[in-house]
């Protein structure tokens, strides 16, 4: 009997491969791993600007609050004359009554 002999098949080129082939797996499991680490930074960056923006939200709306309050007490306190003076709507409409020789009551 007679038996036929397979070629050998060469090893060596296939670990060569399968080597290649583990280095860039290695190489894409480290690309994702740091991705992954710069999303985390990211959203931590992300959440620390949405925490400061609403509480600069709440402090500018506490600080429009106060000076609408303070605006509202030195307007009580002041006499009308006063405002009336200060105010440069009415002194544009006052300087243009005067210009046209119209009398503004009060």
């Amino acid at each position: 009997m007679m038996c036929e002999v397979m070629p050998t098949i060469s090893e060596d080129g296939l670990q060569q491969r399968g080597a290649q082939n583990g280095a860039e797996d290695a190489n894409f499991e480290q690309l994702m791993v740091d991705m992954l680490d710069e999303r985390d930074k990211l959203l931590e960056t992300l959440r620390e600007s949405q925490e400061t923006l609403c509480l600069s939200q709440a402090k500018m709306q506490e600080v429009t609050h106060e000076r609408d309050l303070l605006q509202r007490q030195l307007n009580s306190a002041l006499p009308q004359d006063i405002i009336e003076v200060e105010d440069p709507v009415y002194n544009e409409s006052l300087v243009a009554a005067k210009s046209k020789n119209i009398v503004i009551m009060k």
